[in-house]
This record gives structure tokens, sequence and C-alpha cells, in this order.
């Protein structure tokens, strides 16, 4: 397995008005992923990541029952399925993140992690749900409507090409599983997100960068483009990255644009840092117990 690894983040806009059905969304944003994706490989990249719930809006943005319809089961979804035959047909690793459905109706934020070879390796689902007030026009992020909590823990999947762990959106800001992600050997975690402009934008480029410091990897932080009708809640920023353990951005992509944003790992890198900077071997763990009390 080779020290250098390249990495495909996709950003993109939504194309769809959200009072159109559904599958008209799945339709449109599918065949333009898949696009992308394929411009990514011809980019080199061998690990690539979408933007959360890539296949639709940001339908949190209002609380109707419509968008249950847009979830999944995993692994055994018609998606699910379409990027595993699309990840061996180009030899790439892909985390999808979708909307999935558990049993009958019940609901969570999940990413499916998909080797190279096709084979389904696993699903991290969202652990931090936010439910937060609507401004003026009735809009806000309603997403303990739509999404139970994470019950699957800090997986870390071990691809062809790096040990990937994967965090979703609101998770950026909570560093516990951030390092447990960095204790369970992930290299790089991946980060795909929905976050529009307004009171977290300055934290869009210090919270992930800091966690590749504190834990010696690297960070893939995803996020969508355009403002999204009929609810118009703001500009999704983009400026997608990959940024380094020494916190230094690899690259980054544009605010508006449609876009492929690839760079590159070195895991040489990795032990470099956490050579230097022993934060493994200097945590102090039986002093932590106040960490899991509800103070």
């Amino acid at each position: 397995m080779s020290d250098n690894v390249t990495i495909g983040l996709i950003q993109a806009s939504n194309d769809v008005d959200g009072n159109q059905p559904v599958e008209i969304h799945k339709q449109k944003a599918i065949e333009k992923h898949i696009s992308l994706i394929k411009e990514a490989k011809d980019k080199g990249a061998q690990i690539i990541c979408l933007q959360e719930i890539f296949y639709g809006p940001y339908f949190c943005s209002e609380q109707n029952t419509k968008w249950y319809d847009a979830a999944e089961e995993i692994p055994n979804g018609p998606t699910t399925k379409q990027f595993q035959d699309l990840a061996k047909e180009l030899g790439v690793v892909i985390v999808l993140p979708i909307y999935e459905r558990e049993g009958i109706a019940t609901y969570y934020n999940t990413a499916a992690v998909i080797d190279a070879d096709g084979s389904y390796l696993g699903k991290y689902r969202k652990t931090h749900i936010p439910h937060v007030g609507a401004g003026d026009q009735g809009y806000g992020f309603w997403e303990k409507f739509y999404f139970k909590p994470g019950n699957l823990g800090y997986p870390v999947f071990d691809t062809a090409f790096a040990k990937v762990g994967v965090y979703i959106c609101y998770d950026r800001h909570f560093p516990e599983g951030a390092r447990l992600l960095g204790l369970k050997g992930a290299e790089i975690v991946l980060n795909p997100s929905a976050t529009v402009a307004g009171t977290s934008e300055y934290l869009w480029k210090l919270e992930q960068p800091a966690h590749a410091v504190a834990n010696g990897y690297y960070v893939g932080a995803i996020n969508r483009v355009g403002t999204e009708g009929p609810w118009n809640m703001g500009e999704f920023y983009g400026q997608s990255y990959l940024v380094d353990p020494r916190g230094n951005f690899v690259t980054i992509g544009s605010r508006d644009r449609d876009e492929v944003i690839v760079g590159e790992m070195n895991k040489r890198l990795i032990r470099e840092v956490r050579d230097a900077w022993q934060f493994y071997r200097d945590r102090r763990p039986e002093t932590y117990e106040e960490m899991v009390s509800l103070l």
C-alpha cells in the first residue's frame, strides 16, 4: 500500500427546486455525481467523498414527511448497489452519504463506505443531531424531525488505500468522536456537510484543522454550494478542503462552483507528526471519568 493517496472531494449545487418530487431530485443528483466521480477518477482520485445526503436538497430546512421517501436501506438499497458497481468499475473507494431507512420507519443520516473492488465495508451514522430554531422565513435545521442519533459508534474502515473514518456535518463541533477515530487508526477523516453562511462559517477553517493537528491525521471537509429553493435559507459556501496533520491546507475549493477538489495525503507525514507530537502517548484517560457524566 503506497504512502501517497489521492483524495477527491466533491461539492455541488442541487439543481431541482424543493417542491419537485423526491424521485426527480434523486435522479438528477445521482446523474450529476456519477459524472463528477468519473472526473475525480480522471484526476487521479483514489478515495472519493460526496457531500451530506448528496442526492437531493438539504431538506431539513422544513419539516415535511415527503422527504422520508428519499430514505433507503443500506446496503440493500438501489443507490448503494449502484455506487458499488461504479466503485468496482473505476477502482476507487467511495464514501456515499445518503438518507438511511432501517426497518419500517427508523431513519438515520448515514454514509456508506464502499471499497475499490465494489465491496460494502460498512457505514457511519451521524451521531450529533442539531435542531436549530427557524429564522424570519420559518426555515431552520430541523434534523431531529428526520434523523435518529447514530448508534454504531465511530468505526474506521480499512480500505484499499487508507484507513478511513467518517464524521458528518454537525459532528465536527465535537472533539470526542474525532479523537476516537484517531485512536481506532484513522489516517483520514472525511466530513460530508451541508452548512450555510452565517453563525458557524468562521469555524469552518478552524475546527477541522484543529482535529487534524490534535489527532495526527488528514481531514477532508466537504460542503455543498449555492442556494436551494423554495427555502433559500442561506448560501451553502463550498470551500471543501483537504488539511494535513500539521493543520496546513493541501487544497481548497471555490465558494460557489460545482467542483472536484483533489489533493494528496502522505502517510509518512502522519508518522512524522505523531513522532514529534506524542499526543496519544501522553493522554490521561484515567482522568476522563467526568467526560461521560452529565455535569
